[in-house]
């Protein structure tokens, strides 16, 4: 009888997992990222890059350095959906490409669920910058995740390959897509938090305020929670949605 993908066995620490990297425009800090990654890769976590339509060279530069490269359309949701269609593991990590994740990475996400027997989790998080406040941002971070069990696509979510095609994948929204996602995953259990930390750039916030940029993010969210339209508070966030296909 197959089981619910609420509850799950005790997946072997072998178990393979394949990191997921969303792009767009980021050929400056893109080697950088993925060579940080090529000691995992070389254990056996398979590497994949999704990139939507990048005008610069970041899929000349991710190509030698990963494992499957595709195009897919601009998005993160939708480049994440293409990209863990193509992946092999039992598990899937989501990394931005500003985000570098903790030493022991994948002994981490794969041995915290197999002993959690959890549908998915995600690390605490530091954000790396010049404003004084982000050690304060990434501490309060850290608890909001903590409490309310969502989390965001800086901290690094991973989830089990069958709990995330069970759900559909990620919903194709212009943003929140990691807050979306994480409140139906709740529903087949709490996250794993793994305290390690993902170090994340503070880009945005050096270069909007800190201040300002943590206010225009509690306020996205809560309208968001409120019911408002992605596409919307995509375009406030800075973001360009695509157009309708």
């Amino acid at each position: 009888m197959p089981h619910s993908p609420g509850r799950h066995k005790a997946a072997p620490v072998s178990a393979r997992l394949s990191v997921v990297m969303p792009t767009l425009n980021e050929a400056q800090g893109i080697a950088a990222r993925l060579q940080a990654l090529q000691d995992a890769r070389a254990a056996g976590v398979e590497i994949i890059v999704s990139d939507g339509g990048s005008a610069d060279d970041t899929a000349l530069v991710a190509a030698s350095l990963c494992d499957a490269l595709v195009r897919a359309p601009r998005g993160r949701a939708a480049q994440m959906n293409a990209g863990a269609s193509l992946a092999r593991g039992d598990v899937l990590l989501f990394l931005h490409a500003d985000t570098r994740l903790p030493d022991g990475f994948a002994a981490l996400a794969l041995e915290g669920l197999a002993a959690s027997r959890r549908a998915w989790g995600r690390f605490d998080v530091r954000i790396e910058g010049r404003s004084r406040l982000l050690p304060m941002v990434g501490a309060m971070i850290n608890v909001r995740s903590g409490l309310t069990g969502v989390a965001t696509g800086d901290q690094g979510m991973f989830v089990r390959r069958e709990a995330f095609e069970a759900l559909g994948g990620f919903r194709d929204i212009a943003l929140m897509e990691d807050i979306e996602l994480s409140r139906r995953l709740k529903r087949l259990s709490p996250p794993l938090r793994v305290r390690a930390k993902a170090v994340t750039s503070g880009r945005r916030w050096d270069t909007y305020g800190a201040a300002r940029t943590i206010l225009l993010m509690w306020r996205l969210r809560l309208e968001y929670y409120c019911g408002a339209d992605p596409d919307a508070l995509a375009r406030r966030y800075g973001y360009k949605p695509r157009s309708p296909e």
